[in-house]
C-alpha cells in the first residue's frame, strides 16, 4: 500500500468553517455533490424548477448545479437532458470508425473547465480550509480554467484573481474584467506555464492573505474529471454502441485526460491517446515551443498526469486546428462540406468546435487510421469550449490571409482533412512512459517542491491513483453536512 500522501485533504478547520457557512448562508449558496454532477436526476425538484428562471452564465449560486455534461440546449431556462456529443461522418472524418466529440459548450462559462475549479475550491470549502471571507482564490491557468475558476468563486461570493498568459484570446479578457477580482496577464502564449508558476510563487511571498489552486497540481482537478467526465464518456459510448477503442485528449493540466483512466476501468482494452502541438511536443518529442492551440498547456508534464496510463502520443501541426475552425465556421467551408454530403444537423453543431477541440478531432481520426478501426469500432474525445471563445481569432486569420474563398476551401478540405495521416504518433512502451514520467522531476522537485519520495510512488504504485477516486464519496458526504448546517444555521 503506498504510503498516504493527502492528495485531497480533507481536513477539517471548524473556525474557518464556521465562516463559510455563514457566507453560503447569506448568499443562498447550495453546493452539488459528485453524485448530482454525474447524475442530474438527483437534483432536487425546486431546484430544477427555479433553474428554468436562470440563464446558462448568470452569476447566480444555483448555477453550481449546472456544473455537469448534462445540460440541455437552452441557453435561458433550461434544463438536463443527455450528453451533448456529435458522430463525425466519414465525409468530414475520412474513417469508417465512429469519432465521437463530446461538447462542453453548454457548461456555463461555455468550457468544461468550470468544473475542475469547483472540485478544487469546494473540497476546502467544506472542510473550513478556505475562508471565503478573508482569502482570495487565485487561479493560474492558459484559458478556461482561471475563467471557471473566476465564476465558482463569484457563485459562492469570494474573491479571485485570474493568471493567464497575454498572448490568450481577447475573448476570455473581455468576460475576465466582468467577473474576476482582478486579472493577471502574464509573458508569452499558450505554452509558457512556466512563467505562471513564477507569478504564483510572487504571490505567494508577497504576503497576502490568499490561496493558490494550480490546475497542474490539483487533484481535486483529476477526481472531477475521473468522476464525473469519465461517467458521462461512458454514458456516450455506451449511446452509440460498437466497439469502444479510445479515448483520446490534449494533455492540458493533466485533468481531461483522467477520464481514461476512468473508461480503463470499464473498458480494459481501451487506449489512451495523449493529444499536443507538433510545434511543442512535450510527451512526443521532450520538446518545446510555441503553439496556436489555445488551453492545452505544456513544455512540463503536469503533477496530476498518471503518464503510466497512456498509450499514445499524437501531435498535430497547429496550422490544422486553425484551418478547420475557419472551414466549420466561414460561408464557403459550410457550403463545400454541404456539397460533400454533410447533413443540415452535422453543419448545425460545428459551432461546437473550438482550436483545441479540432486538434482533438484530428488527433482523434489520426487514432482511428494509425489501428485501422472499422465501422463497428468507436473513438471519444473531448470539445473542451467552442468557437465561442474564437472570434477574434477567425477575425485575425481574415486579416492575414484575406476572405475564405471557395478556392481555400477546397483546398484545405484535401490538405487537412483528406490529408490526414499517421506520422507523429508514438506508441509508448513501459520505458517510453517512464521517460516521460521522468520530466516531471525538473519541474516539480527542483522548482515546485514536490518530494522526491512522491515522484516515485507515483510511478512504483498503482493505488496511488486508484486511491484518488476514492475521495468523492467522503467529499459528498461533507458536501451534505455542509449545506445541511447552512440549511439549519440563523
Amino acid at each position: 500500500m503506498v504510503k498516504d500522501f493527502n492528495l485531497i485533504d480533507l481536513t477539517i478547520n471548524e473556525e474557518k468553517l464556521e465562516n463559510a457557512i455563514k457566507r453560503a448562508k447569506e448568499q443562498g449558496i447550495i453546493i452539488p455533490t459528485f453524485k448530482q454532477m454525474k447524475n442530474p436526476g438527483l437534483i432536487p425538484q425546486d431546484i430544477k424548477e427555479k433553474l428554468k428562471n436562470i440563464g446558462l452564465w448568470d452569476i447566480d449560486p444555483l448555477n453550481l448545479f449546472r456544473i455537469n455534461w448534462h445540460n440541455d440546449s437552452l441557453n435561458d431556462g433550461g434544463g438536463f437532458s443527455d450528453c451533448n456529443y456529435v458522430v463525425l461522418p466519414e465525409e468530414i472524418t475520412g474513417v469508417k470508425a465512429k469519432v465521437v466529440a463530446v461538447s462542453g459548450k453548454l457548461f456555463p462559462t461555455g468550457a468544461h473547465k468550470v468544473g475542475a475549479a469547483f472540485a478544487c475550491l469546494v473540497p476546502r470549502l467544506v472542510t473550513g480550509q478556505f475562508d471565503p471571507t478573508t482569502t482570495k482564490a487565485v487561479w493560474p491557468s492558459t484559458g478556461n480554467y482561471c475563467r471557471g475558476g473566476a465564476y465558482d468563486s463569484a457563485l459562492l461570493s469570494c474573491d479571485s484573481i485570474a493568471i493567464l498568459p497575454e498572448g490568450m484570446s481577447k475573448e476570455r479578457f473581455e468576460w475576465l474584467e466582468k467577473v474576476a477580482g482582478e486579472t493577471i496577464k502574464t509573458p508569452g502564449c499558450e505554452s509558457n506555464v512556466k512563467e505562471i508558476f513564477d507569478k504564483c510563487w510572487e504571490l505567494r511571498n508577497s504576503g497576502e492573505d490568499l490561496m493558490i489552486f494550480n490546475q497542474f497540481e490539483e487533484f481535486g482537478n483529476y477526481l472531477w474529471h475521473h468522476e464525473v467526465t469519465g461517467s458521462a464518456m461512458e454514458e456516450v459510448i455506451n449511446a452509440v454502441g460498437g466497439n469502444f477503442k479510445g479515448y483520446i485528449s490534449a494533455t492540458g493540466s493533466g485533468g481531461t485526460i483522467a477520464a481514461g483512466d476512468y473508461l480503463k476501468t470499464k473498458f480494459p482494452f481501451s487506449k489512451i491517446a495523449a493529444s499536443e502541438a507538433l510545434q511543442c511536443p512535450t510527451i512526443y518529442n521532450n520538446g518545446f515551443g510555441d503553439h496556436r492551440i489555445e488551453g492545452i498547456g505544456d513544455k512540463h508534464i503536469p503533477w496530476i498526469h498518471n503518464v503510466k496510463n497512456t498509450d499514445l502520443a499524437v501531435a498535430i501541426d497547429d496550422e490544422a486546428p486553425m484551418n478547420w475552425i475557419r472551414m466549420f465556421n466561414e460561408k464557403e467551408g459550410i457550403e463545400l462540406l454541404r456539397n460533400k454530403g454533410v447533413s443540415e444537423d452535422i453543419i448545425e453543431k460545428l459551432n461546437w468546435v473550438g482550436i483545441s477541440g479540432a486538434a482533438n478531432i484530428i488527433s482523434a481520426i489520426k487514432f482511428a487510421k494509425y489501428f485501422e478501426l472499422g465501422e463497428d469500432d468507436v473513438v471519444v474525445t473531448i470539445l473542451t469550449d467552442s468557437i465561442e471563445m474564437y472570434q477574434s481569432r477567425l477575425e485575425e486569420l481574415n486579416e492575414e490571409r484575406g476572405e475564405f474563398s471557395s478556392y481555400d476551401a477546397f483546398g484545405v478540405y484535401e490538405r487537412y482533412f483528406k490529408g490526414v495521416n499517421i506520422d507523429y504518433i508514438k506508441e509508448l512502451n513501459y520505458y517510453d512512459r517512464k521517460t516521460v514520467h521522468n520530466l516531471k522531476y525538473y519541474t516539480w522537485i527542483e522548482q515546485q517542491g514536490k518530494t522526491y519520495e512522491e515522484i516515485l510512488a507515483q510511478w512504483d504504485d498503482d493505488s496511488y491513483w486508484t486511491n484518488i477516486p476514492k475521495a468523492a464519496e467522503k467529499l459528498d458526504e461533507l458536501i451534505e453536512q455542509f449545506n445541511e448546517r447552512v440549511k439549519n444555521s440563523k
